[in-house]
């Protein structure tokens, strides 16, 4: 999928996932009908989706865990899309640096660090290690509910 100019500028429009296609096209001087089309690509492409987000800090007794994980083996992409099916589970990436993974976990009291790591991280072979780090505050992360 392309990002040209006028696709980058409807996605940056649907930040506001209630704006209509209407207001879209008409604050780009486009067509409604060039809007959803492109939308609908976008979507069935699989280059765009449109969810609604949290804050998750702002929700009661949910905390974001950032996790960055280190592997026994080189078969990170499998690895990775292993470990984004676990429950809690709202991001995975293969990065750089001194872990192979970094994940970010959406947990609660009934299912927090000690849960995810006995019941749901512990599924998964050819773990070497694991560094937890809790978000205190966050700013501008937006996640969907995992939970």
């Amino acid at each position: 999928m392309v990002f040209d100019e006028t696709n980058l500028n409807i996605i940056r429009h649907l930040r506001d996932g209630r704006k209509s296609y209407s207001e879209i096209a008409k604050a780009l001087s486009i067509t409604e009908n060039t809007v959803r089309s492109r939308v609908n690509r976008l979507k069935k492409e699989g280059a765009l989706s449109i969810a609604g987000l949290v804050e998750p800090t702002s929700i009661h007794n949910h905390i974001i865990a950032f996790v960055g994980v280190r592997l026994k083996t080189m078969n990170l992409v499998k690895k990775g899309e292993e470990i984004s099916k676990l429950k809690g589970v709202v991001s995975v990436a293969v990065v750089t640096g001194r872990y192979d993974l970094i994940m970010i976990l959406m947990l609660n009291e009934e299912f927090g660090l000690l849960e995810f790591y006995t019941d749901e991280m512990s599924k998964i072979s050819e773990v070497l290690s694991v560094e937890t780090f809790v978000a205190y505050a966050s700013f501008n992360l937006k996640v969907p509910y995992t939970l």
